[in-house]
């Protein structure tokens, strides 16, 4: 049960705060640089710098006046961290987000996924501009916090970029359709007819490492990140907004020493890929004629070099490694492999908005296509020996989406007040393609006899010709949206929306909110939703097998589809929609410069989509060889409905912000979530029942774990129950800081074996950031800083369990890669930037 103390304590406070601080806030004139949203530094001193366009279809409303509870993160907020990733800055600033910086999970390394609430990467909406972003192309099936989902890649969206970000917390599917349960990350692109600016930052690790064997320096993770934007006037009111950013970082290694050979030493690169990437974006908007009516469009595009490694392959170790062994006479000490993900991301909307009869009208297209191209890298095929090649094309894989839309509203008066009433329709359509790789990365070669060797390219095989996917699904939709505010005190809204998919069918959704004002300095708000998510294509068709030697054939192994012959034949249905309840209730308090918000929610999911445990053994591979269509396999994985779990807790934030005539500005800012997450129910043992033509000896039936406690420890505790956030941001004059201290409660990554006793704590940590900023020049300002001051680190990973389990036997791992806030230790960087 979460420990509702610490959000008391803080309540405590800052409710005495209200009067003493706030007062002499009243009386401090307004600044205009700087201030603070939801505790992150903004551009405006007062509430039109927190104006939203998330939640709610109504002009002109504040974050503190909505219904929903909403962070309004500035571009400065992003910009002032030692990171240059879009998913890191937000874990950074955003208590309710976390961005874990997981390794050793093939391209999930790559491409790391963000949660909201502790829930499902791809429970969470992404908007761009308030268009519906594509999700990544990547589907995560290992044992990494978002395992089985396919989410939205934040960091192909570059900071710079950016004018600032709304992220909802609260569900939204129907208002904004599929995905929107834990809530909407809502991306505003920077709109500048003039000016521009350019930013160069440098930063490495330099860290004292201590893991379960021994202690050591690293002066690693090297990063160098340049940016730019320009604005351009298009005629005598449009403007284009060009921007780009240059990434290259070097990778970072965490792992312990490998006791496998002598000398012992650190043999795995456990930890940050090795990257390079540059990325575009453009913004426009221009008014056609003189009737009102805007043109507008933006699009992005991003190559990403990412190379992560896998488990080392130790020659001549103990215990044997027959894989390493086969191929000594290439890498005579063992070797690393590497797993390279090229990726492609591009993005291009446009659209047509003005007024028509008193109605708003806005008609918009998008398209949007991630495509990853994987090689395995300084590695070679067991079954070739000596023969072997060490680099080997895997194959594709391809996402895409088109999405049309009409949205039409209109606000009028209702009595003594106003009632805006929203009404659209959207069509999308999606894609999903599996290339395989070639012929060397997932064959068995002529020492495959030896049942011993692993199959294709060592570290990540490639897709097999049999896993070819090329799949599509559309779905339509409409939505009504209706804000009321009868006076000046209380504000209704209700909404409803219909999708039908081409796949799976019908779904509809509502909700429910209020917010009531007692006094300017209380209000109250709640909703209640229903919501839903759509089964992905990649968790609907995502195929990945692998050839192996059984009984002197070469059978398949590994995850099929749930509607494929072999997801049939081990039980599987087609996949259903996800469905949500969502309840929240909140207060609101605000007087002069201080704020405080604490909205606790209740949310209910059914029907979740979970990834199954591998079934097979002798009944099973007697089963498949029963059946024509499945006789060449021996065993699989599939996508299943049937998790129920409910997600409670409470966000609080509080903010204040003084101005002073000697000492500066101050803005103050602790936020905090709780969350407990609980999985009220999971899929039963799956009873497997053999053919009666089965072979001599085997068993009449066999019962299978199908969701194992470790998925169900992942779902529960993959992310942490308490975490705290403090800022405070100072300026005077040329002179500004920014300190930072995040709380992290412990996280727990899951063990094998079934016993509590062999998982894996991160602890309980507190991480520390400062960064100092001087103004040089009029247009010239310099920051040197560092992420994680005092160098904290998780708790490493034991060589032991309290039962005498090996956790640590190879030295693969240092540190838990569940680690909400990594483990590469203390960074350093320095950032030169120039406007004009």
């Amino acid at each position: 049960m979460t420990n509702f103390r610490p959000l008391l304590a803080i309540a405590a406070s800052t409710l005495a705060l209200t009067y003493a601080g706030a007062a002499s806030a009243q009386a401090a004139p307004t600044d205009t640089q700087d201030a603070t949203a939801s505790g992150t530094p903004n551009d405006q001193g007062d509430d039109q710098g927190d104006i939203v366009v998330t939640g709610t279809r109504t002009a002109g409303r504040s974050r503190l006046d909505s219904t929903s509870p909403v962070d309004v993160l500035s571009a400065a907020t992003l910009q002032r961290q030692g990171t240059t990733e879009l998913g890191a800055s937000l874990a950074a600033v955003v208590p309710s987000i976390d961005f874990p910086r997981s390794s050793a999970v093939d391209g999930t390394d790559s491409i790391r996924p963000a949660t909201l609430r502790g829930l499902s990467p791809d429970q969470t909406l992404v908007l761009i501009n308030g268009v519906r972003a594509h999700t990544s192309a990547l589907l995560n099936t290992n044992g990494s916090v978002g395992r089985g989902s396919a989410a939205v890649d934040l960091n192909t969206i570059p900071s710079v970029a950016l004018d600032r970000i709304e992220v909802l917390r609260d569900g939204a599917a129907a208002q904004y359709g599929s995905d929107a349960i834990a809530g909407v990350v809502n991306l505003r692109l920077r709109e500048a007819r003039s000016g521009g600016g350019a930013t160069v930052t440098y930063g490495q690790y330099i860290t004292d490492v201590d893991t379960a064997r021994g202690s050591r320096n690293e002066h690693d993770g090297e990063t160098v990140t340049a940016s730019g934007w320009q604005g351009i006037a298009l005629g005598q009111d449009g403007f284009l907004t060009l921007s780009g950013e240059y990434l290259n970082r070097n990778p970072t290694s965490r792992g312990d020493f490998d006791p496998r050979k002598t000398p012992i030493r650190v043999r795995s690169r456990f930890g940050d890929p090795d990257v390079e990437q540059y990325s575009f974006y453009a913004n426009a908007g221009a008014p056609v004629g003189d009737n009102g009516w805007e043109l507008y469009g933006f699009g992005g595009y991003q190559h990403r070099d990412s190379t992560s490694a896998a488990t080392p392959r130790v020659a001549g170790g103990n215990p044997v490694n027959a894989s390493a062994d086969a191929l000594a006479s290439l890498y005579p000490d063992g070797f690393t492999p590497l797993i390279n993900v090229k990726s492609e991301d591009f993005t291009v909307a446009g659209g047509l908005r003005g007024e028509l009869s008193g109605w708003k009208v806005d008609l918009n297209l998008s398209y949007g296509r991630n495509q990853l191209t994987i090689n395995t890298l300084n590695s070679g095929n067991a079954t070739y020996g000596a023969n072997s090649q060490r680099n080997f094309y895997d194959g594709k894989l391809t996402y895409d989406q088109i999405v049309g839309g009409i949205d039409v509203s209109r606000e009028q008066p209702l009595g003594e007040g106003t009632i805006n009433i929203a009404w659209g329709a959207e069509y999308r359509r999606e894609g999903f393609k599996i290339g395989a790789g070639e012929h060397a990365s997932y064959d068995r070669g002529p020492l495959s006899a030896n049942t011993a060797l692993g199959s294709g390219a060592q570290g990540f095989p490639g897709f097999l010709p049999s896993n070819r996917v090329n799949v599509h699904r559309d779905n339509v939709s409409g939505y009504l949206d209706i804000e009321a505010k009868p006076n000046d005190r209380l504000t209704l809204g209700v909404a409803v929306r219909g999708e039908s998919y081409s796949d799976f069918g019908e779904t509809a959704t509502g909700k429910l909110s209020a917010r009531y004002e007692f006094a300017p300095w209380l209000a109250v708000r709640g909703t209640a939703s229903t919501g839903f998510r759509a089964p992905s294509l990649q968790q609907q068709y995502f195929t990945s097998t692998a050839s192996v030697l059984t009984g002197g054939a070469i059978v398949e192994t590994g995850l099929f589809p749930s509607i494929s012959p072999v997801g049939v034949a081990l039980g599987g249905k087609p996949l259903r929609a996800e469905k949500a309840r969502n309840l929240s209730a909140g207060v609101v308090l605000k007087a002069g410069g201080f704020d405080l918000s604490v909205d606790a929610y209740h949310i209910k999911i059914r029907d979740q989509i979970a990834l199954s445990e591998n079934l097979g053994g002798t009944v099973v591979a007697a089963l498949l060889a029963a059946n024509p269509d499945t006789n060449n396999v021996t065993a699989g994985r599939f996508f299943l409905n049937g998790i129920r779990s409910t997600t409670k807790g409470i966000d609080v934030v509080a903010h204040y912000r003084t101005k002073t005539d000697t000492i500066g500005i101050f803005d103050l800012t602790v936020a905090g979530n709780f969350n407990d997450i609980e999985v009220t129910r999971a899929p039963a043992p799956a009873t497997i029942i053999a053919p009666p033509n089965s072979p001599p000896g085997t068993p009449a039936s066999a019962t299978l774990p199908i969701f194992s406690r470790q998925r169900i420890i992942s779902f529960e505790q993959g992310t942490p129950r308490t975490k705290l956030v403090g800022t405070i941001d100072w300026s005077l004059g040329d002179l500004g800081v920014t300190g930072r201290a995040s709380y992290y409660g412990d996280v727990t990554q899951p063990g094998s074996t079934g016993f509590a006793e062999d998982d894996i704590h991160t602890g309980r940590h507190t991480i520390f950031d400062l960064e100092a900023r001087y103004q040089v020049i009029r247009n010239v300002n310099l920051a040197v800083g560092a992420n994680n001051l005092f160098d904290t680190y998780p708790d490493y990973v034991k060589v032991l369990s309290s039962r005498g389990t090996q956790l640590n036997s190879t030295g693969l791992v240092g540190f838990p890669y569940y680690s909400p806030f990594g483990f590469n230790g203390r960074y350093l960087y320095a950032r030169v930037g120039v406007t004009w």
